[in-house]
């Protein structure tokens, strides 16, 4: 995650998403921003959408009227704007950069992990999503991936988790069941199911005491975002619509 991405119709949906996850369960949630420098790219201004109330409010109204006024009064875009509010519950944040180095990234997880205690859930949102082989970890750029080590060693600490992941160049259906089948075999016992938008895929695995809790995120995601946010199931390898 970068701060220039704040607000963005990517942000909108994401924090959607977030605020029917947390509406459905009361899940504890904690928001790892991943954090990297900004980069002075463009990308990150797909704001126009914040000018079309009569496209975009109806999803979540309260969450839009918030990131509108925040955008349009405040300068300089951060997401420690969105922790001075109250739009996600009772929420906690992680918001240190995320280094390349291993003995720093060790040094930031191990501070990430501390945070995490007496949290439920842990939202993990780095710039690309889970880790590739091109990028080992330690090496330059590095930061811009989550580690399967990392997620591995959160569930074990008993955390459901909930991981961004940016689409790549394969064909969607495909990659998202490896994806699912890839993050069940890293989080023994786990309840795992898909959330996507136009961009994006989301992960999430849900630990044994959270699992009752499946039927009522689905409503609540699939009430408020019909449209904008797609449920997938690992099981049957189709589009789950209800």
């Amino acid at each position: 995650m970068k701060d220039q991405y704040f607000g963005d119709i990517n942000d909108y949906r994401k924090y959607g998403l977030l605020r029917s996850i947390i509406d459905a369960s009361q899940l504890r949630l904690l928001v790892a921003w991943m954090l990297t420098p900004d980069d002075g790219s463009t990308d990150g201004k797909f704001i126009t959408y914040l000018a079309q109330p009569d496209n975009w409010t109806q999803y979540d109204p309260a969450l839009f009227t918030a990131l509108k006024d925040i955008v349009t009064h405040q300068q300089q875009r951060s997401v420690s704007l969105l922790e001075e509010t109250d739009l996600l519950p009772k929420a906690a944040y992680f918001s240190h950069h995320v280094p390349d180095p291993a003995s720093d990234r060790e040094a930031w997880f191990h501070a990430l992990a501390a945070q995490a205690k007496g949290r439920d859930l842990v939202f993990l949102d780095p710039d690309n999503g889970l880790e590739v082989k091109s990028k080992p970890y330690g090496r330059k750029q590095s930061s811009k991936f989550l580690y399967w080590r990392e997620v591995e060693a959160l569930w074990s600490a008993g955390k459901s988790l909930l991981i961004y992941q940016h689409f790549i160049r394969e064909k969607r259906l495909p990659f998202i069941q490896r994806m699912l089948h890839a993050l069940q075999a890293a989080t023994p016992g786990s309840f795992v199911e898909a959330f996507s938008t136009q961009h994006v895929v989301f992960l999430l695995a849900l630990q044994p005491a959270h699992h009752p809790f499946h039927p009522a995120i689905v409503k609540s995601v699939q009430a408020n975002w019909a449209g904008q946010i797609d449920h997938w199931e690992l099981t049957q390898a189709q589009h789950a619509t209800g």
